[in-house]
């Protein structure tokens, strides 16, 4: 397996430009044409033949040509409407988009691991389906999902890695169980009646439910669930009024309820139905009414035990047993999960933050990068997990 790493070695300037091409042309989810179209022809440029999934989703097959078992390594594609603050040769050259969670780097690592594997089919047996998908930061998962992507051949078992600034350089994180966290979105309309703000008892104020509403709401983390399952409930987005002294018809709230454990929709120990139903009783009280509209994004993402044992094996060889860490679990979300949740499969961080480097800015934010000394390391762990998984 060393010829491996040093053929990686030899393609890192290939990977850091990749990487950095994509960076300078990000696009929204499902709006991803022009990335596509750099990733179709980097793999039809190796032989490979590409195939279209959900609108701007790529996949194509690698087989070794010897019975096996299919595996699946996924890159995410999709950018975020962050204008980027950088100072860098490569900055963003489309206005209010930028890479800010790391995608940039998923797809060249994913490319040019295929390109490795390629020049290796000869070592593995099985098929293996490297899968570029759009519309991460929405669930665009399912859409694949629902285009059969896991089928033709079936797909027994998927990997991803994600590049991640809360773990240092040179370090990686491979943990079982449930390691990031589920989400769903909710748009609230709270009616009330509107008014003078000199009579208020002549109106009904939605204004001072919303605030009733989004006060009340935080005791559910603290009153109603297990300390041992994290629960965040936040509001980005409050709209409401035209002047100082109007109270207004109507108050527009948004937000984003996460979990970090397993749920059942239907069960009454599940979040997001203890939001609704303090929402609509706070909203009684207050003599409005409410609608609330709910967006299942993404369920928690749980590591499979066997998948995650292999790739420790595989991390200990690329970065050294001390570098790995056990522990890491983020309430933050992934559509990875929906992949995982189907088949055995493993989402692995690759820590990326050096703070000489300036690259320990948080995801989202406008000011994130990467160090790119790590992307051969994501390559190699990349390429000898899926020899290891398909000569198992």
């Amino acid at each position: 397996m060393d010829s491996i790493k040093n053929q990686i070695k030899n393609l890192e300037q290939e990977i850091i430009d990749l990487r950095r091409d994509f960076h300078m042309y990000p696009e929204l989810g499902f709006q991803e044409f022009k990335s596509a179209e750099k990733v179709e022809a980097y793999l039809q440029n190796l032989g490979f033949k590409t195939n279209r999934v959900a609108k701007t989703g790529v996949t194509a097959l690698l087989d070794s040509g010897k019975q096996g078992p299919c595996l699946m390594l996924r890159a995410d594609m999709d950018a975020l409407p962050v204008t980027e603050e950088n100072k860098v040769s490569y900055k963003s050259k489309n206005d209010g988009i930028m890479h800010a969670c790391g995608h940039d780097a998923h797809m060249a690592m994913l490319l040019v691991a295929a390109k490795v594997l390629k020049k290796n089919r000869s070592s593995f047996q099985g098929t293996i389906k490297f899968v570029f998908q759009p519309n991460e930061e929405i669930a665009g998962a399912v859409k694949m999902i629902e285009e059969g992507v896991l089928e033709n051949p079936k797909v027994d078992a998927a990997m991803a890695i994600h590049i991640w600034s809360l773990i240092p350089s040179g370090r990686v994180s491979i943990t079982p169980g449930v390691v990031m966290g589920g989400l769903d979105v909710f748009k609230m309309k709270i009616k009330g009646r509107g008014g003078h703000t000199g009579y208020p008892y002549e109106a009904i104020d939605p204004v001072i439910t919303a605030a009733d509403i989004i006060q009340n709401v935080q005791t559910i983390q603290t009153r109603e669930m297990d300390a041992q399952k994290p629960v965040i409930i936040m509001f980005g987005r409050i709209n409401g009024g035209k002047k100082a002294n109007i109270i207004p018809e109507q108050v527009e709230l948004e937000g984003t309820i996460r979990f970090l454990h397993a749920v059942e929709r239907d069960s009454q120990n599940n979040p997001t139905k203890k939001f609704i139903r303090i929402c609509k009783s706070i909203c009684e009280t207050h003599q409005c009414t409410c609608n609330i509209e709910i967006e299942h994004e993404n369920i928690p993402l749980i590591n499979d035990e066997n998948m995650v044992a292999l790739a420790k094996n595989t991390a200990a060889n690329v970065f050294g047993t001390p570098d790995i860490i056990d522990h890491a679990r983020y309430i933050a979300g992934e559509d990875f999960s929906e992949f995982s949740s189907i088949v055995p499969g493993v989402l692995i961080f690759l820590g990326c933050a050096d703070g000489e480097k300036f690259t320990d800015y948080p995801h989202h934010n406008p000011k994130f990068n990467i160090d790119e000394d790590v992307l051969t390391k994501g390559v190699e762990l990349h390429v000898k997990t899926a020899l290891n998984y398909l000569n198992k």
